[in-house]
């Protein structure tokens, strides 16, 4: 199935929410809203609560400054919804309106925040049952990564427990796999899979049920059917 799939451009990705926005008219925090939704839902399949190795069903949440980074604030607030216990780490909070909104909706439902990551990666092992690696997205050089987040992916490369990176694994080149990047179980793919999950070989989920018709047709994006009302497919 995931060979059969029209892998767009990191340009293409960009067009696509732009039409969703302006010919579709919805509003950029309705589509991360469903975008989060339907990551938490991958989340929930991938590592049930029944699973989960701790008692405490912990989450560390690590958010990047973009569009990846919003998307795993909506995706925390999803997560405690379903009863998990997430926590955030969101090192460089920006000005943007929507992300500022996001974090004051996850302040209110007590959704703590680390003010810094620990660097004793033991600690994190510890501490959670899993990672979700919302930090760096498409529009990232990933020649080119700054701290924090150079540090962030130093740390999450040696963690133990599980982690699941959203779009794609933070650090990898959009259209090829890099030594420097992270290392996920989980991926979970949005709108479509980027050409470098040609190369992940964990466990890949599509969340893109939410593009319209007219999108899909438009973009020649050839996704799959989705089963009954599931939001998420296993590629």
């Amino acid at each position: 199935m995931f060979n059969q799939l029209n892998l767009p451009q990191v340009d293409s990705n960009q067009v696509v929410e732009t039409r969703m926005i302006n010919g579709n008219r919805m509003h950029l925090s309705s589509i991360l809203s469903l975008i989060a939704k339907g990551l938490n839902t991958d989340v929930n399949k991938a590592f049930p609560l029944t699973s989960l190795a701790k008692k405490q069903p912990t989450v560390l949440v690590v958010c990047g400054p973009d569009q990846n980074g919003s998307i795993g604030l909506v995706c925390a607030r999803h997560l405690r919804i379903f009863e998990y216990e997430p926590t955030i780490y969101y090192p460089k909070r920006t000005p943007n309106t929507i992300h500022q909104d996001f974090t004051v909706q996850c302040e209110k439902m007590d959704i703590p925040f680390l003010s810094y990551l620990p660097t004793e990666v033991q600690l994190i092992n510890d501490a959670y049952n899993l990672v979700i690696d919302a930090i760096l997205g498409p529009e990232t050089d990933h020649t080119d990564v700054k701290e924090p987040y150079a540090g962030i992916l130093v740390t999450l490369k040696q963690v133990k427990i599980p982690i699941a990176s959203v779009d794609m694994p933070s650090g990898w080149d959009v259209d090829q796999v890099t030594s420097d990047g992270i290392n996920p179980d989980v991926l979970i793919s949005l709108t479509a899979p980027k050409k470098c999950a040609t190369s992940f070989s964990g466990k890949h989920f599509l969340a893109g049920r939410f593009l319209p018709y007219d999108i899909q047709k438009k973009y020649d994006l050839n996704l799959p059917e989705y089963p009954g009302t599931d939001c998420l497919i296993e590629l």
